[in-house]
């Protein structure tokens, strides 16, 4: 799997709309473990969103600008909200 990471900037939607399909398939999340010895859960932050190429050779992961992260990215399957 490839994956690019870009940050969003004028470019960006242009170039989006060759390469990858019309909706995400995939969430991104930073995942920050809990220090040794806690009760915590690791901390989940959802970062960015993943689009499929249309030719399926690999994804784009678009990240907001301003965002600055570090740490293990997550990528899941997106779910449908539940319905009203």
């Amino acid at each position: 799997m490839t994956v690019r990471i870009e940050a969003q900037n004028g470019g960006l939607a242009d170039r989006r709309s060759k390469t990858m399909s019309n909706k995400p398939t995939h969430t991104a999340y930073i995942v920050t473990e809990p220090k040794e010895g806690t009760d915590r859960k690791a901390q989940w932050h959802e970062i960015g969103a993943i689009w499929p190429h249309k030719n399926g050779n690999g994804f784009d992961l678009v990240i907001p600008a301003g965002l600055s992260i570090t740490g293990r990215i997550v990528c899941t399957e997106r779910k449908d909200p539940p319905a009203a």
